[in-house]
């Protein structure tokens, strides 16, 4: 953990980028309340003193505009239909297996060619996220860590991640509701560019790894007398040494051997109550005092989650085992950062309609889990979550259920045989790198995908002076 500062030096500018969009956020808001005599104020007395501050307020917040009209296309056979199943069916198989989900494919896919409006395409995207998270989850609930004894799901680091993520996952819904086009997707093109890379630096340094051990394994197999041309069988890297001797080593075993029971009562103890505040929100007027008292609620569950579990890392009574370093201890600066990032994970993902792997599949790597693991760990929280979002997207009647079933169905197929294919494919060429790269890749093409679709919206919308400012949460009715 020593290199801990050198690390996230790539990540800090998305972590300043979020603070000041909170800022500028709640510098908007409070100006709503005054707005109103503000503008009356002005014109009134000083003229055009400070017209050019008032006209930037004006186009950013008019509590009776709203620029959001739902946009639902029967569910019919068609081109679209069936264009649409295909780019769905591939996003998903290589989003599962990067642990990202696949939204930054669905998004536009949904948008472009099956014509949904952006906010319906988001949250159709987290159904879909939602039923290939579920299946990759039931595929990789039986097999093992690639080198050490243990589950490859990393409950721990799970436990850590996912409540933030939970709590994330709800300010994210309603900054959708909230936030213009414009600026989710100014937001979206300086986060994906800049995680993007990173992992795609990452996937580098794990292949000139692995090609290291290939070449020692050859030389190896050269010094017991073995032909030179001989095929080197697949090992994976060693993020320590082995807790598996000789053929002892299981792949897959039982679920009920490969679950760490008191790890997954707490992520479901988090999930439920989310869910009971969810419900129980309903059936109050939005922004009254009791609607915000239900939404604060959530922040004492997620907190002290992940607060147990981040003392007990702390402390050195749990570790992050799937790293393979058991004695390593975590900062509170640490710590703390990988809990914000959680939260941010979240944000995005409500937010755009996507997985939180797309933060923490890069995070997990760089606290040096093996990328199997990452992805799978990824995508386990993300079921969490991604339920999570479509509950809430469901409540706020944000998408046509007959679509989403259907969409929910093909992604939850292909999923699973991505998982397979991607994990023969491994085994025969020797290189787990793949499964970064398929990450870099899918995080590389939903900032061109995404950031391409929000600039074509964004011009159209100036172009037709609609308006382009915040929506008023407290007026949304679905």
């Amino acid at each position: 953990m020593a290199e801990f500062g050198s690390k996230w030096r790539g990540l800090r500018s998305v972590i300043m980028v979020l603070i000041n969009f909170g800022l500028a956020f709640a510098l908007v808001s409070a100006e709503r309340s005054f707005k109103g005599k503000s503008l009356r104020f002005a014109s009134e007395s000083r003229g055009s003193e400070s017209s050019f501050f008032l006209r930037a307020v004006n186009f950013l917040w008019e509590s009776d505009q709203t620029g959001y009209q739902h946009v639902w296309p029967e569910l019919e056979f068609n081109w679209q239909i069936v264009m649409g199943t295909l780019v769905g069916f591939f996003g998903a198989a290589f989003g599962s297996v990067g642990g990202v989900g696949g939204g930054g494919i669905f998004v536009p896919m949904l948008s472009l060619i099956i014509g949904f409006d952006p906010k319906s395409a988001t949250a159709i995207s987290k159904c879909m996220i939602m039923g290939a998270a579920v299946s990759t989850v039931y595929y990789n609930l039986r097999l093992r860590h690639p080198t050490l004894d243990m589950p490859i799901i990393d409950y721990d680091l799970a436990l850590l991640i996912q409540p933030m993520l939970m709590l994330g996952i709800s300010i994210g819904v309603s900054f959708n509701v909230i936030f213009p086009d414009w600026m989710v997707t100014v937001l979206l093109i300086i986060l994906f560019f800049g995680t993007s890379t990173r992992a795609f630096m990452k996937g580098c340094e794990t292949w000139k790894k692995e090609t290291i051990e290939k070449q020692e394994a050859a030389k190896r197999l050269e010094s017991n007398g073995v032909s030179a041309g001989t095929e080197v069988e697949y090992m994976p890297l060693l993020a320590a040494p082995s807790t598996n001797t000789g053929n002892n080593k299981k792949e897959e075993v039982s679920i009920l051997e490969n679950v760490y029971w008191k790890e997954l009562g707490l992520l479901v103890f988090v999930w439920v109550v989310y869910l009971a505040l969810q419900l129980t929100k309903q059936n109050m007027a939005t922004c009254s005092v009791a609607y915000w008292v239900i939404n604060l609620l959530q922040i004492p569950v997620a907190v002290g989650v992940s607060g147990y579990e981040a003392a007990a890392l702390y402390q050195g009574r749990r570790v992050i085992a799937s790293t393979g370093q058991g004695d390593s201890h975590f900062t509170v600066g640490q710590l703390l950062l990988y809990c914000t990032l959680g939260i941010l994970a979240g944000i995005v993902g409500g937010l755009l309609g996507l997985g939180g792997g797309f933060i923490m599949g890069p995070l997990f790597l760089e606290l040096g889990v093996p990328p199997q693991v990452s992805s799978a760990t990824a995508t386990f929280a993300m079921t969490f979550s991604s339920s999570m979002s479509v509950v809430e997207y469901y409540l706020l009647k944000r998408f046509p259920v007959p679509y989403a079933l259907y969409l929910v169905a093909v992604a939850t197929i292909a999923a699973l045989i991505g998982q397979h294919v991607v994990r023969r494919l491994i085994a025969v060429i020797g290189r787990a790198s793949l499964i970064i790269f398929i990450l870099a890749s899918m995080i590389f093409i939903s900032a061109i995908s995404l950031g391409g679709v929000g600039i074509v919206n964004m011009v159209g919308k100036f172009q037709r002076h609609e308006y382009m400012g915040f929506e008023n949460l407290c007026k949304y009715s679905g």
